[in-house]
């Protein structure tokens, strides 16, 4: 464990903050940029997208090489039937955590905008809290019209490492890891020829407004992280990897779903779900979805290794 850290060093680091955003000139460019692309791309959701009243049972909901069984001997074991009704399942499950994530993200991002040290990046929170609640909207719609639920939120709270100063660090961190967790779907699903075009419609609106998002967090992640290496020793420094590694395996873990199973009709979900991350092909799955984001965190220096989980 390290050692605790003095509250005048979270309040000197508190007290820091405005010059740590607002004196990159950079971050400034880049968020006027965002700014003026949000108010060229903008749309009414509520008019951009027609929902037929069903969708076809017989066809993919989730683009095959994205499920979690896909390579595993679970996935093996399924005939095509029991693939395309998990391939929904699936599906409805990744728009909940959607819906899920984007509660927590408005959270966050609100109970910051005009606030002391946030006063560079207030103007462009407002784009990101408008977009963001118009993608809570549709997953949800998509979710209540097409399955007549969104699946609770079943996440497990994760504790941080107990570094005052990094946890704003560690919010914007979660978020950027998030959005990118889930572009990685968007971005497939949005081209997928396989899927119903209200499918690859969502995700592909999505994906669009998330570029922007994630570009953003990039750069706040960065900027923290910076500042951090100058204040934290190499110990705390190690912890924070290791804290966002694991929360990266679990976000990806949370895609695999007993419930999706069940309402797959697939018997035993709790031990299937247990195989199917157990299997080494989820592994591999797992690192290939992550991929981009821990590439990232190493060119930034956040990392030191593009493990998902640290040594």
């Amino acid at each position: 464990m390290t050692d605790s850290l003095t509250s005048s060093n979270a309040h000197a680091y508190l007290a820091a903050l405005p010059d740590i955003l607002g004196g990159d000139e950079r971050f400034k460019t880049v968020l006027d940029r965002l700014t003026s692309m949000s108010e060229r791309d903008y749309y009414d959701p509520y008019k951009l997208f027609v929902w037929p009243e069903s969708l076809p049972e017989d066809g993919y909901w989730m683009t095959p090489e994205l499920m979690s069984v896909h390579g595993t001997k679970v996935g093996a074991s399924l005939d095509e039937a029991q693939l395309r009704a998990l391939s929904k399942w699936e599906s409805v499950t990744f728009y909940s955590l959607n819906v899920h994530g984007i509660r927590e993200l408005l959270t966050s991002i609100v109970a910051r905008i005009h606030m002391p040290g946030f006063e560079v990046a207030s103007e462009y929170f407002h784009h990101i809290i408008g977009e963001e609640n118009d993608h809570m909207w549709f997953f949800a719609k998509f979710c209540l019209l097409y399955a007549g639920k969104v699946y609770p939120d079943r996440s497990l709270s994760f504790a941080g490492p107990g570094i005052a100063e990094a946890d704003t660090f560690l919010l914007f961190a979660r978020l950027l890891i998030f959005e990118e967790l889930v572009d990685v779907f968007n971005q497939r699903m949005g081209e997928d020829q396989r899927l119903e075009p209200t499918i690859r419609q969502i995700n592909s609106v999505h994906h669009q407004d998330e570029s922007r998002h994630i570009a953003f967090g990039r750069q706040i992640v960065a900027l923290l992280h910076r500042d951090l290496r100058t204040r934290l020793n190499t110990a705390q420094l190690a912890e924070l990897e290791s804290y966002l590694k694991a929360y990266m395996q679990a976000s990806v873990q949370s895609l695999c779903n007993p419930a999706a199973f069940r309402d797959a009709g697939i018997p035993e979900p709790f031990a299937v779900r247990r195989a199917v991350i157990e299997d080494p092909a989820f592994q591999a799955h797992t690192a290939r979805i992550l991929k981009r984001s821990t590439s990232h965190m190493v060119s930034e220096g956040i990392f030191t290794d593009e493990r998902t989980v640290a040594a």
